[in-house]
């Protein structure tokens, strides 16, 4: 009996090892590739901007437009989008994604968001956030193994709007920016009193940024290219503004153009 039983367990063991050994030939997930999205924004005159963001999805070319639709991250988080300037980001979704041909992506926006205005808390209404979502035009392509990474720059600015009657509604402008095609400009402004906003143009696109406490800004998410930054102080009466020209941005690269020292006028 005790033959017996020790074969039995023999057996079972090389079963247990071959299925072990078949599992790990062919792992599905290592045919995924992976998506990794980026949140960030451009400066506002508005103290805060919190949004609550309760789902981020994707669409599957030649899907139809109900069931093509995959969550890549459905975990309610709110995001205050005027801290995300100067290169801050934070990640909006990162997960594994099948191979293929992708067309859009769909932020729905929960309630809870709201607008801080001069001290005062305003509600910020979403037209069709909470229903059929910020939805934005990007195709792309996942690759088996490869990983895509691209930015979503709120332009808040240009996003909030204020009715007549003192209402705050959202009507999202976002740039989408793969990361492998972008780069940055940065550098430092002084003096620290001068507050300026830097700033450059890309077709209909303005990109804009203000000096952090120390005088350093970064303008992210550019296409490659030659740029002109312009430099607006805070106080355009005291100091001049400042145009440094023909500043060459290449893809996955940052061009620090170094200290700029804004004249008198």
């Amino acid at each position: 009996m005790k033959t017996l039983a020790f074969f039995a367990l023999l057996l079972s063991i090389m079963l247990w090892t071959s299925c072990s050994d078949q599992s790990t030939d062919v792992d599905p997930v290592n045919q995924n590739g992976r998506i990794k999205m980026y949140l960030v924004d451009s400066p506002s005159t508005l103290d805060s901007v919190i949004i609550c963001v309760t789902r981020v999805e994707v669409h599957k070319s030649g899907s139809d437009s109900t069931s093509g639709w995959i969550v890549i991250n459905d975990s309610t988080r709110y995001f205050d989008l005027l801290l995300l300037t100067n290169g801050a980001s934070v990640v909006l979704g990162d997960s594994t994604l099948a191979p293929g041909q992708y067309t859009q992506i769909r932020l729905i926006i929960g309630e809870g968001s709201y607008v801080i205005d001069q001290g005062v808390k305003h509600d910020l209404e979403i037209p069709s956030g909470s229903q059929t979502g910020i939805k934005l035009t990007h195709q792309f392509t996942i690759e088996s193994g490869e990983l895509y990474e691209l930015i979503l720059d709120f332009n808040v600015e240009k996003s909030i709007i204020i009715t007549g009657n003192g209402e705050y509604k959202l009507k999202p402008t976002i740039r989408v920016m793969p990361m492998v095609i972008s780069g940055s400009i940065a550098g430092q402004v002084l003096p620290l009193v001068a507050q300026p906003a830097i700033w450059t143009v890309y077709g209909t696109d303005t990109i804009t940024t203000y000096t952090d406490l120390q005088g350093f800004f970064k303008l992210i998410a550019l296409y490659q290219g030659t740029y002109d930054v312009n430099i607006t102080p805070l106080d355009t009466m005291l100091y001049r503004d400042t145009v440094i020209t023909a500043i060459q941005v290449m893809a996955n690269q940052e061009t620090d153009i170094g200290t700029v020292i804004l004249q008198l006028k």
